[in-house]
Order: structure tokens, then sequence, then C-alpha cells
């Protein structure tokens, strides 16, 4: 009976252990600390609950003409009647069945850009951040179509979404040509006798001395029924100048429609070269005037630093041509040993040496060997059939690699 109650004891014992360490969150045999990770939160909702933002100042704020859909009985009538003109058309399926039709992609764009196509356009700008860095909270849905075209001899380089051109492509001022008689009536428009346009080129990626401000390329105002030509030319056209290593720069054109004629004048620039003048930041300039423009279009491109910039820096902006590098932290160089095994004699050292000194070594004995009118002198024709010996094995490797053209020698 003893014996009995011994085992059933011990049974107990076990037991209880067993389900103490079933309770146990177990991952590869090491307990898991902390909450499970179903349960703890994320790191980005951990940031996003130390960042509160107000929904009511954050919250998107259309500033453009609002989009009223039409219904959905007249889209599918719209829809039924050009199927039963196609189907109709004889000459169509006479094509299609010898496979001779083809696609106007010029109606295609057409169609894309007064249906889909300004939702597509507003995606993309804010994928790019133009929204956020120009209009803040604020966004707007491209209404108006912008062709913008840069001539270049015989070439014209288009202005799309988001494209990348190059400053010696954008030297002079485009061709910027839009519907300027359309008027905005709910889902459609009309047309208006007289109507008043404005457009704007900023950079707001460029500007030397405050992130939060952008340089003003090119400023028209008062644009009579969108010619151009006919508008008021305030700030004159200049072209990208990204300075060397600071990566892309987007260069944003942006359509506004006036209500009425608006005095500009506080905006007139005279030195087309005058940096600090060009200082700009639109939503400055749009909450000044919201009451008498609404954005309407928008066209961008991308542009980096290219030869021809430090010529203008130095010849038109009367400036040092500024260069932009990364200053990466000195590498880690733990301390030397007594006797580093498996590491080449020389490369080790010259961890421990000064860099400079060691490009110094390296050239000076590549232009030994180099004659000053004949050049360096001829390679071996077979640089593995000349042995090397008596010489340590570290040595050897380099004058084998030095045969071969390789190693850092022949990098300077």
């Amino acid at each position: 009976m003893a014996h009995l109650i011994q085992k059933t004891r011990e049974y107990l014992v076990v037991r209880y252990i067993w389900l103490n360490f079933q309770k146990l969150d177990i991952r590869h045999g090491h307990t898991l600390r902390g909450k499970a990770p179903g349960v703890a939160k994320t790191l980005a909702e951990r940031l996003k609950a130390e960042k509160v933002l107000d929904p009511a100042i954050t919250e998107p704020v259309n500033i453009g003409f609002p989009y009223i859909k039409p219904s959905r009985s007249s889209q599918l009538s719209e829809r039924l009647a050009h199927l039963k003109s196609q189907r109709a058309n004889p000459a169509l399926e006479r094509l299609a069945r010898e496979r001779k039709l083809e696609v106007d992609l010029e109606q295609v764009r057409a169609d894309w850009l007064k249906t889909s196509g300004p939702f597509h356009v507003k995606r993309i700008a804010e994928h790019y951040g133009v929204f956020k860095h120009l209009f803040g909270y604020a966004y707007f849905v491209p209404r108006v179509k912008l062709t913008i075209q840069y001539q270049v001899g015989d070439l014209v380089h288009p202005v799309r979404y988001g494209n990348i051109l190059k400053p010696s492509e954008a030297q002079t001022a485009p061709n910027v040509q839009f519907d300027g008689k359309f008027v905005f009536t709910g889902d459609k428009g009309s047309e208006e006798k007289e109507s008043l346009w404005c457009l704007l080129m900023t950079n707001p990626d460029g500007h030397f001395e405050d992130s939060e401000k952008e340089y003003c390329h090119w400023f028209v105002g008062n644009i009579p029924n969108g010619d151009i030509k006919k508008g008021e030319e305030l700030i004159s056209y200049l072209q990208p100048f990204p300075p060397k290593g600071t990566g892309y720069h987007r260069h944003v054109f942006v359509l506004y429609k006036q209500n009425a004629r608006i005095d500009f004048s506080q905006y007139r620039l005279t030195d087309t070269y005058d940096l600090p003048g060009r200082t700009f930041r639109t939503l400055d300039f749009y909450r000044q005037h919201q009451d008498s423009i609404t954005p309407v279009g928008l066209s961008f491109f991308q542009s980096d630093w290219d030869t021809s910039l430090p010529a203008f820096y130095h010849e038109k902006l009367q400036l040092q041509h500024p260069v932009f590098e990364y200053d990466f932290p000195a590498p880690y160089i733990r301390e030397q040993e007594w006797f580093p095994l498996r590491k080449p004699f020389n490369l080790y050292m010259d961890k421990y040496r000064d860099p400079a000194q060691i490009r110094k070594e390296y050239l000076a004995r590549k232009l030994a060997k180099t004659h000053p009118f004949n050049g360096p002198e001829p390679p071996l024709r077979f640089p593995n059939a000349h042995p090397v010996t008596d010489v340590p094995s570290w040595l050897r490797t380099e004058i084998k690699k030095d045969r071969l053209g390789w190693g850092r020698i022949n990098d300077i």
C-alpha cells in the first residue's frame, strides 16, 4: 500500500510540472518574455500612439473643384449607345477580322483624362509627396490637362508626372498649352468667353537655406484664355540646377484658375539669377489668395545633376559649384593582435597605417614602372608561367596579383 501511495505521489508531481511547463510560451527551446506576438503592439502602432495627431487638423481637404459623379443610368445609356454604334459599323468588324484595326492612342488618352485619369494623377502626386510638401494637408484633383514640352533642337521632351529630365534638356522656358476656355460646372464643363489663369513652377527640394521653402522657377499670372504669351510674367524662367550629390529634385507646375484679375506685383523679380528673391512657399501663396484662385492643373518632372551645371553656377549664378557628399563614420578597427591567424600580413598591417601614405606608396610604385614618353611597361604575355621563388607567401601573392593586374595598385 505504501508503495502505491509513493507511486501516485510521484505521478502527481510530474503531472503538475508538465502542466506548468505547457503554460509557458516556448519557441525553439527558449522562453518568450513579455507579451505574445499577437498581443504586443508593433513598432508602427507604438510610434502612432506616441505621435498623436488631431484628426480635425490633419484631415485631408480638397481645395480644387468638386467632382460630381454622374448618375449610373446616364453612364449605362451612353455606354450602350456607344456599343450599338460600334456594332453597327461593318468597317470596324472587317478590320477586326483581318487584324488591321488600329487603336487611336490619343483618343484613349483623352477618354482616360475625362474619366479616371485625374484621380490617377492625384495618386501619383501623393506617392511623390507633392501635395504634402506644397499644400500641407490639402490636395486637389487635376481637372485641366497641362501639355508641357521642352524643345531642344529637333527633340521634344514632354513633362508628364514624375519623368526624368536633365538640366541641359530644360534650359529654356517650355511650351505650355491647356484649354483656357473651360469653366467647371459639376461633372461636366462648358466654355466661357473670358477666363484668367496663373501658372507657377517651383522646386520644393532645392532651397539652400530653408528646407521648408521653395525656389520659384517661373511665375506667369493673369493669363487670358490660356495664352501663356499674353500673360504677365512676374518671375522669368530659370532652369533646374540641382547640386551634385543631392539626388533627384521635383519641379512642379501648378495651374490655378483665377476668379478675377489679381495684382501680383509683390512677387515681381527683375534679377533673373537672384536666388534669395526667388524664395517662395506655395502654401503661403495659396492662403493669401485662396478666395480668388483654385488649383486645377498639375504636372511635374524630376531632375538631377549633370555636367552642364558647373558653368551655370559660375557664369550665371556667380556661385561656387556646390558638391554634397555623405560623411561616413570612421570604420572600427580592433586592437592589434600578437599573432593574427588567417589574415594577409600586408593587408593586416595596412589597416593601422595612414591611408594617405599607403596611396602615396602605391602611386610611386606604379609611376616607377611608367616611362614618361613610352608609357607603362608592356605586360607579360604569360604571367603565371614565370615562377616566383624564395619569397614569403604573402609577397608571392602580391607579385602574382601585380602581374595579372589585380589589386589596389591598379585602381590608382
